[in-house]
């Protein structure tokens, strides 16, 4: 890579690059990959939408892939529940990113996305810390219905999902906080896989390497930093909250611009 482009590229996006440094480092020290906060930063400037949608994915996969490897260290992962969840998801996110879309459509999809993404990263908290009274006998047409709908949204948008699982997954009292956590990772792990290959293959495939090697690398660093953290030092509940109202700002800003 070119040491002048190089440093070109870091002095004109050095905002941009300063925001998924800390994204990374705040999402996973509590377990998420920052997709919807990378799509929020990247839909504000004028990379085009097939562009954020790939580096949203590259960087989520760079994030969560040590916290799932981490997981599986820690025997965290209930197979017979996630198996389910998953096979649906996957072939589900490849076809939403392979899918075809305009402009003016993934910028409708991605406001309505990320509000949504707000609300139930605004309520969490309320559902966060409950694992009484746990549904142990999921149905697996159930987590497969799950899977396969948030799966078919996150390619199409360049997410994970993770951000729709845990509150899903919380609520219906699924597996206790520390299981729906490690499942999440995995879950944001291979959808984002799998998105990535059907975007790939989509004719409207482009990427900016330059930009998009300079990120990965900055939520790589960021995502070790993170994971390291004590939850103590970043309260998950107050992050929750500034996130959420950012996401919201972002997304009511371009329904604006694309409905209005």
């Amino acid at each position: 890579m070119d040491s002048v482009l190089l440093l070109d590229t870091i002095y004109k996006n050095w905002e941009i690059i300063s925001l998924f440094f800390l994204i990374a480092i705040l999402y996973s020290s509590v377990g998420f990959g920052g997709g919807s906060s990378y799509l929020a930063v990247l839909a504000l400037t004028s990379l085009a939408f097939t562009q954020i949608r790939v580096i949203a994915l590259l960087c989520n996969i760079v994030v969560v892939t040590g916290g799932t490897l981490l997981y599986i260290q820690h025997k965290l992962f209930n197979w017979k529940k996630i198996i389910p969840l998953v096979l649906l998801s996957v072939p589900m996110a490849f076809l939403g990113g392979y899918l075809k879309i305009s402009q003016i459509i993934f910028f409708i999809l991605l406001g309505i996305t990320l509000l949504t993404a707000a609300i139930l990263m605004w309520i969490s908290k309320y559902i966060s810390n409950k694992s009484d009274n746990l549904n142990l006998k999921v149905s697996p047409f159930k987590n497969a219905a799950y899977g396969g709908s948030i799966g078919f949204i996150s390619g199409m948008v360049g997410i994970g999902g993770g951000i729709f699982l845990a509150p899903l997954l919380h609520l219906t009292k699924w597996d206790t906080p520390k299981r729906v956590a490690a499942t999440s990772s995995f879950f944001i792990l291979v959808n984002s896989i799998a998105g990535l290959t059907g975007q790939y293959l989509n004719p409207n495939f482009t990427l900016e390497p330059t930009i998009t090697i300079i990120l990965m690398i900055i939520v790589l660093i960021g995502g070790q930093i993170g994971s390291r953290l004590s939850a103590k030092l970043i309260s998950p509940i107050i992050l929750k909250k500034i996130t959420a109202l950012l996401i919201a700002f972002v997304a009511l800003r371009i329904l604006w611009k694309y409905l209005i």
